[in-house]
This record gives structure tokens, C-alpha cells and sequence, in this order.
């Protein structure tokens, strides 16, 4: 969708989806929030991908285990200071009655109908389960009317003076049945709810954000002055995007249009670089890694081929050379007594002058898998086995094992440099005596033993949202990309299919990693399976910067329903708020029909 800007109408339709086999789209996943655009209040376009947008939080047990829950009815409308309000009747994860909901709606609040906040639910002191629920603010009696219906048919209104406190609602009076404008919008699975009106400004953040943007205008200079061939190769174009934003790109000039040994004014033709990576990359190569160690690229990934139970490198002088570049075997096993397979997530990290690959390994099956450190001695080959260490298993800061094998497993830990400080996540569950599902931790570790923690593990995510615990309680895989001074971590929800999920969290500059409250967790994920044709249960990424500061996205996705994971690689470009987009697929990266230029070259 491409941006449209000084419209005078500008309509967003909330609706839920009817919900397909598990595997594509499912009742967790159904039960939440859409939107959709429109500029003549007919016609809607869904936002997303025709994806979840708002999604009900889980409800936590005194052990910290987690209750699954959903949404239905959602209804937005506009609070008293301009902002938006939600209300919605929670349900079971499946969409049945929630039996601590009964007689209650669940209220959010939002400023740009992106980020949510779950107020909580608001007793409408009725006796049977709410089955529709619509809200309106009355300017005259400053005040909110709640206009609800029971599942037993019966019709009901509250007032209430201010909807976020949710308190002092008064109680049920009979009224007249409501309907909403009936309405069939062109969207697959739609169960649509109800239009509002927003401004130009909310319907343009939107498209922004939810839409992926495509190349629409290639920029260069109309005239540049050079010296040399190294001048002209450093003229760069700037590619534009539908939706204002940039990125700056290499290109490929026609040397051979200028006579170099006579000074004056040439035409030059170009043609702006791409770096290609058909999907998948590696077939049978889940949680990909690429580092640059020593003026070399290499690369790690799970081995999915042989049931996990090596990890092999690849080097290279480029990222492109690691395609088609020779795998070398570092570490199996057999190598050691005590790992014996499940060799999970590898991945690269420098600290200090140092190279780890930091990895998940088992001493007796799925129930012992920890997390291990290995080292790369001073001076050493990444692609020699015997220049690694032998596995490091991660000690707590009294000495002893993060976790108890056989009762707890760790897996999936990256580093994080910040603030002069270095710390871990890692994804963490514990089976016995209650299986808790997979939560992300937060430590710090002594960077001269990047094994040892040196303060206490703290919560910082747990899977609350219906397309983290899809299938399964897990969120796992996180990795940080650090820009303009801004931390962002993206994690994996959910099982390792093709409900395979990337969510986001977000640090500002300054802020304190092991506060939770540090964090901004976003409400829907940034990529799926309905995000780019073609590529099922995208997941566990890493970031590498090249040698022209391009960063890319190495992740590993399904070439089709049942097909194996495999890795595959996707410029990392940034929205109109500096937050990363992983969708951006090559073809609306960079418009062919864009990618030849001209301009005025000077010699002089």
C-alpha cells in the first residue's frame, strides 16, 4: 500500500478472523484485533498482513505458569482526551466463556491504536457471560455509556466517568437491542466489528507502520566532481520509500564512460546495487549466526540434517562467498563424554578480544540441554576444531549451574554489550514439579569468563500473548541490534513450525537492562508466516553489519508447510520511527525500473 497523504477521510475497521487449521491460523491467533484502512469507509485494505494487531494478556498463576486467554468483539472508540479505548470480551484461549470474566469486559487504551495498554477488566456487575459489548463517551454527561449483551439474549447500559480507573460503574439497566453496521469487507476470514474515523496524522502512522513500504524513487546527485575512480565509486544513490523513509545504496557506475586521462564533463550510467539472497540460503540449517572475526565472515547455524548433533562453520570474505562456502566440522558428539547431542543455536560473540560461540548442548537428551560456552584461543582458527575450547556449561554467581539438569533447561543465550557492561538472555523452563513454559532471563556476566553470571537472573519476558504461546508456552531465541543508541531484542515465539513467530522488545539509551519496566514489549509480532510468501514459521534471527554498513537479517523460515528449516538472509530496513522492519523483500527493496541512473561526472 502506498502512502496517501491529505485525504479528508481516513477510516479504520477493527475486526476478529474466523479461525483455520492450527497450522495457519489459529484460534489464538483469530481471537485478537485486526485492522484495516480505508479513505471511503467501503473499501478496506487489512493492516499487517491481515494479522493480529491487540491480543489479550495471560492470566498468571501464584507459581508463575501462565493461563492462555483471547479475545472477542473488540470495539474501539475514542476517550475523552482523543485518544482510543478498547473494550472486548475475554475468553478462553479457544474463544469459549472465561469464567473469571463473567459479567465483565476487558478495557485497553492506546494513543496510536499500535501500542496497547491492558487496563483490565471492568465489572458490569451483571450475572450471566458477556456476549457484545460497545462504548461511547457522552460529551454531555462526561462520561462513558457501556451498551452490552448477555449470552442469554438480555440487553443492557452502564455509565461510567472514567473508563480507565474502572471503578464507580453503575449498575445494569435494561435497554432496547444495539446493532452494529452490517458490513462484508473484502478480507479473508473477516468478522468485522465496528468503523471509527481518526485523523490524518493516526492514519498515516499506521499505514506506515503495518504495511510494508516499497522503493517508489531512486535520488542521486546531478552533478558530482572527481579525481579519481575511487571518487565515483564513493557517490552513492538514495533509494525512497512509500513510506518516507530512506536507505542509501551502493552503485555499480560505468567506469568505462569516462576518459580518465582527460578532464571534462561526462554522462555516467549506473546501476544500483542489490545484494541477492534467494530463499532459503542452507536447507536443513535452523538459528542461523554470521560474525566478522579477523577480517572474515563465517558462519553457524543447527544442524538440523543430522538430528542436531554437530555444528559445522563456514568462512568467507564476504557474506555472499558464505553461501556456497565449504562446511567445516568444529565440534559433534563425540567429542566429548558429556555432550552427547541437541547441539542448539550456536552463535557468535566477541568480547572484549575474544571469540565465543555461545551454544545449547545436552549430557542425557532433551530434559539436560544447558547452555555452554566455548573459546577461541589467542590467535586461533575459527574453523579449527582444536583452536575451540572444550564447552563451558553457565554457572550462577555462587559457582554452581545455571539450572539443575533434568528439571530445568537453558538455551538459546546471547550477549547484549551495554552501558560499559556485558549481559546475557537466554530462554529458560522448568519441567518439575510444573511445567512453567519457556521464559526469557536477563543476567550480567564477567566478560572475562563470559560463562560465569555475576548477579541473579531476572524475568524479563514470559510468553502472555496469544501468538507466543501458539501451540506451546515458549519464547526463546533472542538476539539485540543496537542503533542510535536505541536497544532492540528480538525473541521467537511459540513452536518451531510454521506458528513460528518474531516478537520485539525495546531498551532506550541509558536505561537499566535488569529493570523489566526498561523494556517496551510490542503487541503483535514483526514477521510470520503470512509476511512473506513463501517462507513458514519464520524465526531465531541474528543481525551482522557488512562491510558497508548494510545490516542484515539471518534467520531461518520453511520453504513450504512441512519443508525443513532453513536459513535464509534479508536486509534489516528501518520505519518511520527507527524501528526495524524484517519484511522488506527484495523486489520492493530496490525497483528494478528504478535501478538505472545517470549523472554529470566532473574530472577534473
Amino acid at each position: 500500500m502506498v502512502v496517501q497523504r491529505n485525504k479528508k477521510n481516513n477510516y479504520i475497521l477493527c475486526y476478529t478472523r474466523l479461525p483455520e487449521e492450527d497450522i495457519i491460523y489459529s484460534e489464538k491467533l483469530a481471537y485478537s484485533m485486526h485492522l484495516a484502512y480505508s479513505d471511503d469507509g467501503e473499501n478496506f485494505e487489512p493492516l499487517n498482513h491481515n494479522f493480529g494487531i491487540l491480543f489479550a494478556r495471560a492470566t498468571e498463576n501464584d507459581n508463575g505458569s501462565l493461563n492462555a486467554k483471547s479475545l472477542k468483539n473488540p470495539y474501539i472508540f475514542y476517550l475523552a482526551d482523543g485518544t482510543f479505548g478498547v473494550v472486548a470480551v475475554r475468553t478462553e484461549s479457544d474463544g469459549t466463556n472465561d469464567e473469571e470474566s463473567k459479567g465483565k469486559v476487558l478495557v485497553f487504551s492506546s494513543s496510536d491504536l499500535l501500542q496497547y495498554e491492558e487496563i483490565g477488566l471492568l465489572d458490569l456487575k451483571g450475572d450471566a457471560f458477556v456476549n457484545d459489548v460497545v462504548c461511547n463517551y457522552d460529551d454531555e454527561k462526561k462520561g462513558y455509556i457501556i451498551k452490552w449483551n448477555d449470552h442469554l439474549g438480555n440487553y443492557y447500559m452502564n455509565f461510567i466517568g472514567d473508563i480507565l480507573k474502572l471503578r464507580d460503574v453503575s449498575h445494569p439497566e435494561p435497554v432496547e437491542p444495539f446493532q452494529l453496521r452490517s458490513m462484508r469487507p473484502k478480507i479473508q476470514g473477516v468478522v468485522p466489528r465496528n468503523i471509527i474515523q481518526v485523523s490524518e496524522e493516526i492514519a498515516h502512522r499506521l499505514i506506515c507502520k503495518l504495511t510494508v513500504p516499497v522503493n517508489i524513487k531512486m535520488e542521486v546527485p546531478e552533478k558530482v566532481i572527481v579525481k579519481t575512480e575511487r571518487d565515483l565509486e564513493n557517490v552513492k544513490a538514495i533509494a525512497i520509500y512509500s513510506d518516507d523513509t530512506t536507505d542509501i545504496k551502493r552503485v555499480k557506475w560505468n567506469k568505462n564512460d569516462i576518459d580518465w586521462t582527460r578532464p571534462g564533463v561526462y554522462r555516467v550510467t549506473g546501476t544500483v546495487h542489490q545484494d541477492r539472497y534467494p530463499f532459503p540460503i542452507a536447507i536443513d540449517r535452523a538459528d542461523p549466526c554470521i560474525t566478522k572475526w579477523n577480517g572474515k565472515y563465517y558462519f553457524i547455524a543447527t544442524n538440523d540434517a543430522d538430528g542436531n548433533h554437530s555444528l559445522y562453520i563456514r568462512e568467507a570474505d564476504t557474506i555472499p562467498g558464505l553461501v556456497h562456502a565449504e562446511e567445516i566440522l568444529i565440534l559433534d558428539s563425540e567429542t566429548y563424554e558429556d555432550i552427547k547431542g541437541l547441539l542448539w543455536a550456536p552463535e557468535f560473540h566477541i568480547i572484549g578480544n575474544d571469540l565465543y560461540i555461545f551454544h545449547g548442548a545436552t549430557s542425557d537428551g532433551f530434559y539436560y540441554e544447558q547452555s555452554h560456552v566455548m573459546k577461541l584461543r589467542r590467535g586461533g582458527n575459527p574453523t579449527c576444531a582444536n583452536d575451540w575450547s572444550r564447552p563451558y556449561r553457565v554457572l550462577k554467581k555462587d559457582g554452581t549451574y545455571l539450572c539443575e539438569a533434568g528439571r530445568t533447561i537453558s538455551l538459546d543465550m546471547t550477549v547484549i554489550p551495554w552501558n560499559g557492561e556485558y549481559y546475557v538472555v537466554w530462554s529458560q523452563r522448568e519441567f518439575i514439579p510444573q511445567d512453567l513454559g519457556a521464559w526469557l532471563y536477563i543476567a550480567k556476566i564477567d566478560p572475562n569468563e563470559p560463562w560465569k553470571l555475576v548477579c541473579d537472573p531476572t524475568v524479563l519476558t514470559k510468553p502472555e500473548y496469544g501468538w507466543e504461546n501458539n501451540n506451546v508456552f515458549v519464547v526463546e531465541g533472542p538476539f539485540a541490534l543496537i542503533r542510535d543508541n536505541r536497544l532492540f531484542l528480538t525473541y521467537s515465539g511459540s513452536l518451531i513450525d510454521e506458528t513460528y513467530v518474531i516478537g520485539l522488545l525495546t531498551a532506550e539509551k541509558g536505561s537499566d537492562l535488569m529493570d523489566p519496566t526498561s523494556w517496551k514489549k510490542c503487541n503483535y509480532p514483526l514477521l510470520t508466516s503470512m509476511s512473506v510468501v513463501g517462507e513458514y514459521g519464520p524465526g531465531h534471527n541474528s543481525y551482522i553489519s557488512d562491510d558497508y554498513g548494510v545490516i542484515w537479517n539471518v534467520y531461518h523460515a520453511r520453504p513450504g508447510i512441512k519443508a525443513p528449516r532453513s536459513s535464509g538472509i534479508r536486509r534489516v530496513h528501518f520505519d518511520i520511527d527507527g524501528y526495524p522492519r524484517l519484511d522488506l523483500t527484495e523486489d520492493r527493496d530496490i525497483n528494478k525500473d528504478l535501478s538505472k541512473i545517470a549523472i554529470d561526472v566532473v574530472l577534473v
